[in-house]
């Protein structure tokens, strides 16, 4: 005969449960990056606990001609999306390793230029791996855009198309809203361990 062994579960007070709810609740404006060279993309979406709006995407596409001219593109654009929206806080795709190096250096440089556009403002940045966005946002860190495309979609119940990249980038803001609240949680309930 097997015996099982009791779990013992903290008992949270009431002012921590109600402390938990406002975190949650709370209006958390973020901004989503999907870095690249060429095109940029960003979206704007509001949590508010685990319901999440769509407040604005797009592009930015960078002139061709010299790199240089591409990153300060990229900088001086986030930035006035950054100032103009007043994101809370910021998650941007990390580095997607691949067989070419000079990308990979490219890509880091179009992420840094549009990290440093978000400092004058002190937001705090969150990096993601794009297998964890993929499984965040559609439960697979195997999709395809098409897949994100239609969870972002979805999930902020947008009609008509969106931009692939735009997509991407929202695709990240939500990734970091669902495991924002996973955070928030995580960190109350070890606070009263």
């Amino acid at each position: 005969m097997r015996k099982f062994r009791k779990k013992f579960w903290p008992v949270y007070e009431h002012e921590t449960a109600t402390d938990k709810e406002r975190a949650m609740s709370d209006s958390v404006r973020i901004l989503g990056i999907d870095p690249g060279s060429r095109v940029t993309g960003f979206g704007l979406i509001v949590a508010e606990g685990t319901r999440y709006s769509y407040l604005a995407s797009g592009c930015i596409r960078t002139p061709s001609g010299d790199f240089a001219g591409r990153l300060r593109e990229i900088y001086q654009q986030v930035g006035k999306i950054s100032r103009e929206h007043q994101p809370h806080e910021v998650a941007i795709e990390g580095v997607f390793v691949s067989r070419n190096v000079a990308t990979a250096l490219k890509l880091g440089q179009a992420r840094a230029a549009a990290m440093c556009a978000t400092f004058a403002l002190d937001l705090p940045v969150f990096e993601y791996a794009p297998r964890q966005i993929k499984q965040s946002v559609v439960g697979t860190g195997k999709a395809e855009k098409v897949q994100v495309e239609h969870m972002v979609r979805a999930l902020l119940k947008l009609d008509g198309q969106i931009q692939s990249d735009a997509a991407d980038a929202l695709a990240v803001a939500l990734c970091h809203a669902s495991l924002r609240n996973s955070a928030v949680l995580l960190a109350a309930s070890q606070a009263q361990a």
